[in-house]
């Protein structure tokens, strides 16, 4: 990318960051809650790592990803482009096993913990990590709630929640954060909040460490963050229409 070009991006991915935080703000306004409660997560899929480090230079501290193929060539890159970051990634996609090695290398966040295996096998392949030097901390990790019984989407039953919760807080490799969710498609997010919202406050009852509620997306931030979101994740809004690149 030729100097003008990376001139040009940034200032594409300037504008749309800063009608996001914006519409954060409103939508903080008119929930009566403070605009820092709000994490905003940018989802880089299918986008370069010269756009992760330009959002990185205009202040994002948190990037997600969604695979792990894609995800870990890109991390490897943007640590190169930029050493000193400081930025925090995220893995919202649905997570095989078999990709937990790879994961536990470069995550600091999986948001998508939605069995008991998943949780062991992500245990186990933290603490290789650790051991190894490939990682100098535990894994936050957030527990997937499935809101409309699809089970391609991924997501843990409500009812089976406290007994996962209870599952991942038994290890110290892993640590629990909170709870994520994603709205059933072509139904009314108000509705899918409300009660993500009721499960996010019933859960931290019993752990107190589970604060975070990610949900929300660049077509309905406003109503998760009306219904509690600490966080939300924003991709097209932020970044524009999805590239295609080779992972």
């Amino acid at each position: 990318m030729s100097d003008g070009d990376t001139g040009r991006r940034r200032a594409e991915l300037a504008e749309a960051l800063r009608q996001v935080r914006e519409r954060i703000d409103r939508a903080c306004a008119a929930a009566g809650r403070p605009p820092e409660e709000v994490e905003l997560l940018a989802v880089t899929k299918t986008f370069p790592a010269e756009d992760a480090a330009l959002l990185a230079d205009l202040g994002v501290v948190d990037l997600a990803e969604n695979r792990d193929q894609e995800a870990r060539a890109k991390v490897e890159k943007f640590s190169e482009l930029r050493p000193r970051s400081g930025v925090r990634w995220h893995m919202v996609g649905q997570l095989q096993r078999n990709k937990a090695r790879s994961v536990a290398r470069w995550a600091d966040v999986v948001e998508s913990v939605d069995s008991g295996r998943l949780a062991e096998t992500l245990r186990r392949a933290v603490a290789n990590a650790l051991d190894a030097g490939e990682r100098s901390d535990p894994l936050d990790v957030l527990l997937q709630v499935n809101l409309d019984q699809r089970t391609d989407r991924g997501g843990c039953a409500p009812e089976d929640l406290p007994e996962l919760a209870e599952i991942v807080t038994r290890m110290c490799e892993i640590r629990l954060r909170g709870v994520m969710a994603v709205a059933p498609l072509g139904e009314d997010p108000n509705v899918a909040f409300a009660t993500l919202s009721e499960i996010s406050e019933r859960l931290r009852r019993d752990f107190p460490d589970a604060l975070h509620l990610s949900a929300g997306m660049s077509a309905d931030l406003e109503s998760a963050i009306a219904h509690g979101a600490t966080r939300v994740r924003v991709g097209t809004a932020l970044l524009g229409g999805r590239r295609l690149v080779s992972p």
